[in-house]
């Protein structure tokens, strides 16, 4: 045993450790099986008693393998097992070792549900030895559960607290396999008969615990993807590497028994679906807000334009951000791959989100451009080809700056997010992705719509004069 310490107040964690170390070394550390494959901790034996660093050296060693391990990360994805029999694990056990054959699975991250395992005491009541003795099948029952599981009879009252009253055998009657067969029960003429010549006493193999979902009883393997792969790969990989062991026959499962794959990828799928509604209303509603400030539908079509643009300018960003040579430079001692975390980024829900967010974004610098360039042409009223380029060219020139600041700005404020890494910047990350590299792209929007703001206003010029001639 380990004896107490008196802690003072000056006392240090490696003080604690050294004299723990020091007192016990002989019956706890050189003998303690978990530490006899690692020799550099029966060390401290050979350590000098005023050596405290080394002592603290050894057990930060011991504490980093205690924590090594081959664990779920992140968000696992669930494989559900559902079927309407108690007693069944032995198929998950079946799945885990074909899941991990899977080529974008982790092995090592493969964990299934060990349902079969406890042990259970089933009583089964002779009915033929019952009825020989003309003792009914409830008055056995009652006198199992008043002796096994206790019964309550009454309840005490003190003052505004209750308290049950239960009643059953000793716990010394009771917790020997043998002891519950010496159980009497009582005939109706008065004899006493042990449980055991009434009923038959045995241990067997059943379900840790019960699960249900669904009306189901259900149990879980959990895996998790290596990585560059991503979650819906994985699961699409998993479950056609299942379905071709299934028919090829390698693989069987038993009438009632089926599975799904859940977790993360359940609520991901869940979400692209909502997303296949979300992004054509988000489109319609910008386009709608964008021809009520401009009533023309080729103005709108204009400015609507910057929203395809800055589409492909983020997912340019998410190609770039795969490639090993992008950002690939060092600045002041700091690599910029490292510091905007520069890595492969898959499809994700995130990745929508922030799409979403760049589509409101995306239109700022055209509704700028496209203002001014309605004002300008009130105001001057051109006649001619010049005059229209004329009116272009002013109206640009102005509002270039207007444009560069308010693209700058949106750029500067994603900045933190790029660089962020504490919690949530696993989410934000993806997030902020496409929008920085649809508003970087999305400058073009100034040259532009001038351009197509000039060419329709001279295309209708031409069609005016063309009607009246």
């Amino acid at each position: 045993s380990i004896k107490p310490i008196a802690l003072g107040v000056d006392t240090s964690l490696a003080q604690v450790a050294l004299s723990l170390a020091k007192r016990n070394e002989d019956d706890y550390i050189t003998k303690n099986p978990l530490y006899e494959n690692y020799p550099r901790f029966n060390e401290l034996q050979r350590t000098p008693a005023d050596s405290k660093p080394a002592v603290w050296w050894n057990l930060k060693y011991k504490t980093r393998w205690l924590s090594d391990g081959s664990i779920v990360q992140g968000n696992p994805i669930f494989t559900n097992f559902l079927w309407n029999e108690i007693g069944r694990g032995s198929d998950m056990v079946e799945m885990e070792k074909w899941l991990k054959q899977v080529p974008q699975v982790q092995s090592s991250a493969v964990i299934a549900d060990r349902i079969i395992g406890k042990p259970y005491m089933e009583i089964e009541i002779d009915r033929e030895a019952i009825a020989r003795y003309g003792i009914r099948l409830a008055k056995v029952q009652e006198i199992i559960e008043l002796g096994i599981g206790g019964k309550r009879i009454t309840t005490t009252v003190e003052g505004r607290e209750r308290y049950p009253v239960r009643v059953r055998y000793m716990r010394e009657l009771r917790d020997q396999f043998e002891m519950l067969g010496r159980i009497l029960v009582p005939a109706p003429d008065g004899t006493q008969i042990p449980l055991s010549q009434l009923a038959r006493m045995d241990y067997r193999r059943g379900p840790q615990n019960i699960k249900s979902e669904d009306t189901f009883l259900v149990g879980y393997v959990m895996f998790d993807r290596k990585p560059g792969f991503a979650e819906g790969e994985t699961v699409e990989a998993a479950a056609s590497f299942l379905k071709n062991q299934i028919e090829a026959g390698l693989l069987t499962l038993p009438p009632g028994v089926s599975y799904r794959f859940a977790g993360n990828y359940e609520h991901q799928i869940r979400s692209e679906k909502r997303l296949m509604v979300v992004v054509p209303l988000c489109l319609g509603i910008i386009f709608l807000i964008l021809f009520l400030q401009f009533r023309s539908t080729p103005t709108t079509l204009m400015v609507f334009l910057g929203i395809l643009v800055a589409w492909a300018g983020g997912f340019i960003m998410l190609w770039l951000y795969q490639q090993p040579w992008f950002l690939n430079v060092e600045i002041g001692g700091q690599n910029l791959r490292t510091l905007f975390q520069v890595g492969p980024t898959h499809l994700s829900v995130a990745v929508w989100v922030g799409f979403l967010a760049l589509f409101g974004i995306a239109t700022d610098d055209g509704v700028l451009m496209a203002t001014y360039l309605d004002q300008s042409f009130k105001r001057l009223h051109p006649k001619n080809k010049e005059e229209i380029l004329r009116a272009t060219v002013e109206a640009g020139q102005r509002r270039v700056r207007p444009c560069l600041m308010t693209t700058a700005t949106t750029v500067l404020a994603l900045m933190p997010i790029l660089t962020s890494t504490g919690r949530g910047s696993d989410i934000m990350l993806p997030m902020a992705i496409p929008a920085f590299g649809g508003m970087m792209i999305a400058i073009v929007t100034m040259f532009v719509v001038p351009v197509l703001y000039a060419t329709v206003r001279d295309f209708e010029q031409h069609a005016s004069e063309g009607s009246k001639h």
